[in-house]
């Protein structure tokens, strides 16, 4: 027998690509927008947070197309026209109309467009230091998007990723190397963000005033210690987004789900369940 693959879920036909997604539970529907890291995939993303958020919700988690085991077609150009897509064909192709919707840094970028495309299919949002507005561009995220598959690239990854680097092991370096190195992981992902990289935080940005026009009550997080996404990209969504609350996590990296997953779950149920008190109030 095989060695089980967990991030390998159940499959969906998406418009012709067969997509990968975990889908857990029962309940209001969540939808889980992963980040766009070397190797990431849903499941690595938020395999902490699944099972958790799963007891009163049901969680689904795809693998966006060009990410993790969902296909990549060949001649494909990977852009945010194509990321929006995908996902709002994943929602039909499982007859979802409507779901709260969580995305962390580049997903963040990808939760705020289908909210302000199609606001009727959203519920709550959710936005962990997100992308999606203009900042230039840190060292980090290009470190990030410029990757390079070598074990030491990779581990040092890791440690800007994190707050508190001794977290970071020897086996989830390799694991993780090893998923951005299965044949075409890289050679797709090394065409979504080439040089000039700063050109991939203008084409993921929104305009202010298409950000303003969110009318969903809406989470923000952020740690402090991020040295990927600037926590100033919160403040900023926190002052145009009408509904908008601000969660800052201390100590911690861009990792929140990692780092503070336990008090993260926490605070993301407790906000989602507040929908559910509303509606029957």
């Amino acid at each position: 027998m095989g060695v089980l693959n967990e991030e390998i879920g159940l499959s969906v036909d998406v418009n012709g690509i067969a997509t990968n997604y975990h889908d857990l539970g029962d309940g209001p529907p969540v939808l889980l927008v992963h980040g766009s890291g070397p190797g990431v995939s849903a499941w690595a993303n938020w395999r902490t947070v699944l099972p958790e958020l799963a007891r009163g919700h049901r969680v689904l988690a795809p693998d966006v197309v060009g990410f993790g085991y969902t296909d990549r077609p060949d001649g494909l150009t990977y852009g945010p026209d194509v990321w929006l897509e995908h996902l709002l064909g994943f929602l039909d192709a499982l007859g979802l109309s409507k779901v709260s919707l969580v995305g962390n840094s580049f997903g963040g970028a990808l939760a705020l467009r289908l909210a302000t495309a199609a606001p009727e299919r959203v519920d709550r949002l959710v936005l962990m230091g997100s992308v999606g507005v203009p900042f230039e561009i840190t060292p980090g995220l290009d470190a990030v998007w410029g990757f390079e598959p070598t074990l030491e690239a990779m581990r040092e990854l890791m440690r800007v990723f994190t707050f508190d680097d001794s977290a970071v092991r020897e086996d989830l370096v390799r694991l993780r190397l090893d998923a951005a190195t299965r044949p075409g992981v890289h050679e797709a992902y090394a065409g979504m963000f080439p040089e000039p990289r700063q050109n991939g935080i203008h084409a993921l940005a929104l305009a202010d005033d298409v950000i303003a026009s969110v009318r969903h009550e809406t989470l923000i997080v952020h740690g402090r210690d991020d040295r990927v996404i600037p926590m100033a990209n919160s403040l900023k969504l926190l002052d145009l987004i009408d509904k908008a609350q601000l969660h800052v996590f201390a100590r911690c990296g861009h990792w929140v789900q990692i780092e503070q997953g336990r008090r993260f779950v926490e605070l993301l149920k407790s906000f989602l369940s507040e929908t559910a008190v509303a509606r029957s109030a």
